[in-house]
């Protein structure tokens, strides 16, 4: 059972939820970008820009394995 869980990153499914996951974190950033600029606290502010890049980073690398793990399905292309 703890090698399942282990290749449970490694697969589509995996992938799935990380990618949700990441993009739920998405807009926790964009709420706390929003406060941010409400409350003129640039200090937040710049902490939300940081965090978005790394969503957006975070997002690149889950769909160049997506598409590593896809590479044998006609599907995905």
């Amino acid at each position: 059972m703890a090698k399942k869980a282990k290749n449970f990153k490694k697969s589509k499914t995996g992938l799935y939820v990380s990618l949700g996951s990441t993009a739920f974190g998405a807009f926790t950033v964009a709420k706390q970008a929003k406060l941010a600029r409400q409350d003129g606290d640039m200090l937040r502010l710049a902490d939300a820009v940081v965090s978005a890049a790394a969503i957006a980073t975070g997002l690149a690398i889950l769909y160049r394995e997506l598409k590593r793990l896809g590479d044998d399905d006609v599907l995905l292309g």
